[in-house]
């Protein structure tokens, strides 16, 4: 996936979303100092662990910057494309490459909610509860997936298949209201048309998403964050739905108004073509 295309665009603008699990899976990564925590974590069995693979596509990764800092947020997503999570060895894996503390690469875990602290589903599923989704049926969209799977807000089903969270924004307000999975688009939602969308991917189908890339796992989804897209799942993203009708309705309404946009410098609103 491309930087600006609508799958890439809306995962990284997506709202940020956080931890929890329905079963023990592992304890929360202490991020005091991540190195000193005061609880050991707990791995879980089934979590792979980072290989010289995974330092040396770190390594891929600082040499796209010209400051290697600035290469840390692709490099968690990478930690989380191996493991579902940002785990302490994660962490720790990060603040080596780049010369930085643990406390400084916690400090960035802990702020975006992108980056969970225990290993996500399969799935994740984020439906948008703010202002406008709300109103719309944002709500009671999310009650009913929380009844559907059993699960609360961060919180994963115990086959490990779907990480549910309630999104304060999704930055698609002109589609609300939105369900996003993996940060894929599912637009103008319904009770029904999400709860079907859960039940087509139990099933094992991956229903296309309304714009963008095809649906991908969570694993998956963040190791193209990191950078490392398939050509032709990229080419795939690019073909597919991109901007749709409500996004550009301003837009023709202004060309229908003969409205234009001032010209760079001056003051005022948009003037009326002559």
């Amino acid at each position: 996936m491309t930087e600006g295309g609508a799958g890439e665009s809306g995962r990284l603008s997506a709202a940020y979303g956080r931890h929890g699990t329905a079963h023990t899976v592992a304890s929360p990564v202490d991020i005091g100092d991540l190195g000193s925590s005061v609880t050991e974590e707990v791995v879980p069995d089934d979590v792979a662990p980072l290989t010289e693979q995974t330092r040396r596509e770190a390594r891929q990764i600082i040499a796209r910057y010209p400051r290697p800092r600035s290469a840390l947020l692709p490099m968690l997503h990478l930690v989380q494309s191996v493991q579902g999570y940002v785990s302490s060895a994660g962490v720790a894996l990060c603040a080596e490459e780049l010369n930085l503390t643990k406390a400084e690469v916690g400090a960035v875990v802990t702020f975006y909610t992108m980056f969970k602290r225990r290993p996500a589903g399969e799935y994740l599923v984020s439906v948008c509860t703010n202002t406008l989704c709300g109103f719309l049926g944002g709500e009671e969209i999310y009650a009913a997936v929380q009844e559907q799977l059993g699960v609360h807000h961060d919180q994963t089903t115990p086959d490990g298949r779907f990480t549910l969270e309630h999104a304060e924004c999704l930055a698609a307000c002109d589609y609300a209201p939105v369900v996003t999975v993996n940060y894929e688009f599912y637009d103008q939602q319904s009770v029904e048309s999400t709860t079907a969308l859960v039940d087509a991917l139990r099933a094992g189908d991956r229903p296309a998403p309304t714009r963008g890339a095809p649906l991908c796992s969570f694993k998956e989804t963040s190791r193209e964050i990191a950078g490392f897209s398939e050509a032709d799942r990229a080419a795939t993203a690019l073909a597919g739905p991109s901007v749709g009708e409500p996004s550009i309705a301003g837009l023709r309404l202004a060309a229908q108004r003969g409205e234009r946009a001032p010209a760079a410098g001056t003051p005022g609103g948009a003037g009326k073509d002559a």
